[in-house]
């Protein structure tokens, strides 16, 4: 049903595949695994000018990374963002440890990684002949399909569908180029190599998938304070779910009088914007760790605290 389509988007990868990047120039799966990990909800740009190398020199193999502390991942990682991705992994590593699991159900069985990872870091490491299913892969699925709405199963089966068993490496690493570039939320169903099969194109294909109504972000609003000591500066390591591990300010204290008002800061998160407004005040608190400016450069901060303590700075 799709032969001629697949030999198009051979041939469209053959010519227009981002055959440079560098996680398609290995089969590494310790490699291919962090390019993933880092490249969901991220550009290819941020993960490839700023992080994929800077992590991998740092932690060259499973092993490396499974024996460093939680505080040199996080550190790496810091500016990323979604956090979580990088405790997932780290935390993954060492039950693997040191070689990568082979299988698609070794890999789904590591924390963090989910069916689509699994199939991506299979099929292009071991060639393993399964579909993948990235936001930009979903987006042209609905699109082929003419499907407006469906759950991770129906849109699982669509893949397997839609799949090309002879060439599963360069179909799953074109899907991911011409969702990005072509079949992107712009669609260009001209030069697209699909539209000779796609239902959507023959339609509007921006009806597909149905829009989602935005929901309002809801605004978080905290105090942060930057407590000083004999030339140090206090921070407490998170311990929450969110941020978990990284070091920052305290937020909510009770307000202390003879505290400074810096400002406020704003950090919006994907669930929630926050307002902090920061005071400053010097005060030894007992359960609260005191390091020097050139110490903090060690550790890693989110956001929001770089912000609160560049008021700090001024």
């Amino acid at each position: 049903m799709f032969k001629q389509v697949h030999q198009n988007i051979q041939l469209w990868y053959q010519k227009n595949g981002r055959h440079e990047l560098p996680w398609r120039q290995t089969d590494d799966p310790y490699k291919i695994y962090i390019s993933e990990i880092m490249l969901q909800q991220t550009q290819v740009k941020t993960v490839l000018e700023r992080f994929y190398f800077p992590f991998l020199e740092a932690f060259p193999t499973v092993e490396d990374l499974a024996n460093a502390k939680l505080d040199e991942v996080l550190k790496k990682w810091e500016g990323l963002g979604y956090y979580r991705r990088a405790r997932n992994m780290h935390e993954a590593v060492q039950t693997v440890s040191p070689v990568m699991p082979r299988s698609v159900e070794g890999l789904m069985a590591m924390k963090g990684v989910g069916q689509s990872t699994a199939h991506a870091v299979a099929s292009f490491a071991y060639q393993t002949k399964v579909p993948i299913l990235d936001a930009n892969v979903k987006r042209i699925l609905y699109r082929v399909f003419a499907v407006k709405k469906a759950n991770e199963k129906q849109l699982w089966q669509m893949a397997y569908d839609f799949f090309d068993k002879k060439n599963p490496y360069e179909f799953n690493q074109a899907l991911m180029d011409i969702g990005s570039t072509i079949c992107s939320k712009k669609a260009q169903c001209r030069v697209c190599p699909l539209e000779s099969a796609c239902l959507g194109s023959d339609l509007n294909p921006h009806d597909y998938p149905e829009k989602k109504i935005k929901k309002v972000v809801p605004v978080r609003e905290h105090s942060l304070y930057i407590y000083t000591y004999q030339n140090k500066i206090a921070l407490e390591q998170r311990k929450g779910e969110f941020l978990h591990g990284l070091w920052g300010f305290p937020l909510n204290e009770n307000q202390d009088f003879n505290a400074k008002d810096l400002g406020e800061i704003i950090q919006k998160y994907t669930h929630f914007h926050l307002h902090a407004k920061v005071y400053t005040c010097e005060l030894y608190v007992a359960r609260l760790v005191y390091f020097s400016i050139n110490e903090l450069e060690d550790l890693a901060l989110s956001s929001a605290d770089y912000k609160a303590l560049s008021l700090y700075l001024k």
